[in-house]
Parts: C-alpha cells; structure tokens; sequence
C-alpha cells in the first residue's frame, strides 16, 4: 500500500501520469472517493500520458466514457447513478473487460456481484486545500 499527500489538481494529473507509467495495458482500477475529491481529474493526468488531448469528463451521466490512444483502449466508468447492480449486464459491461485495456471504475460498490476483482484500489479524500491518496493491490 502506498499513500501520499497531493497540493493540487495538478498534483493529482500528475499521479495520474506517473500511474499510466506504472500500470499494464490490461487492467482493472477501483477508483472510490466523495464528490468532487480528484477522481477525474487523476483519469485525465493518466489519459494526458498516453497521449489523449481531447476533453475528459466525468462520466457521470454518461455511464462510461471510451477513449483510444496510442493504440490504447481506456475507459472510464463512473456507477453513481446505478441503481442496481444488474443495469451493468444490460450494457454489457463483461464486454468491457474482455478488451486489451485499462478501465477505471468509480463507485464500484454499486456494481457489486457484478465486476470482477480489481487489479489496483485507489482511494481518493479531500484534505485541507488538497487530497490523500492510497493505492492498492488488488482487494
């Protein structure tokens, strides 16, 4: 387990990158924190890295966002307006994960009996003006 302090929105991009340095092309990350503590904004630091300029949003109301670089697949999923885990069959999440890619899953409690074990846990907390942040191996 690692932990660490982060000042800024540019700190947390900057995790993000130091991240997609660290991680394999196939993978499965469990993003958990509140509202608004860092968790898109560590998905954009990472997506900066491989090489992704366009927009990165929260996929709040979206589901799932999909990006593809540098011969990457990246998606990035946020289960907060899930109301039952089984709305994750009918968009044929399993799908998702057979893939060569990475995906990160935020609020992945709600999904629960419906994903598989995450590869690495990263946990995310406002404090103060910034944030803490824990990885994780896998549960």
């Amino acid at each position: 387990m690692m932990q660490q302090y982060l000042n800024s929105a540019e700190e947390t991009e900057q995790f993000g990158a130091d991240l997609f340095k660290s991680l394999p092309s196939k993978c499965l990350i469990y993003l958990y924190g509140d509202l608004g503590a860092g968790k898109t904004t560590m998905v954009r630091g990472f997506l900066r890295a491989a090489g992704y300029n366009g927009a990165v949003k929260s996929p709040t109301y979206t589901l799932v966002e999909e990006y593809t670089t540098g011969g990457r697949k990246i998606f990035h999923f946020d289960l907060y307006r899930v109301a039952d885990p089984e709305e994750l069959e009918w968009i044929g999440i399993r799908d998702y994960f057979d893939q060569d890619s990475v995906c990160f899953i935020e609020w992945p409690d709600k999904g629960k009996g419906f994903l598989p074990e995450p590869d690495r846990v990263i946990s995310l907390k406002t404090q103060g003006l910034g944030r803490s942040v824990t990885l994780e191996h896998g549960l």
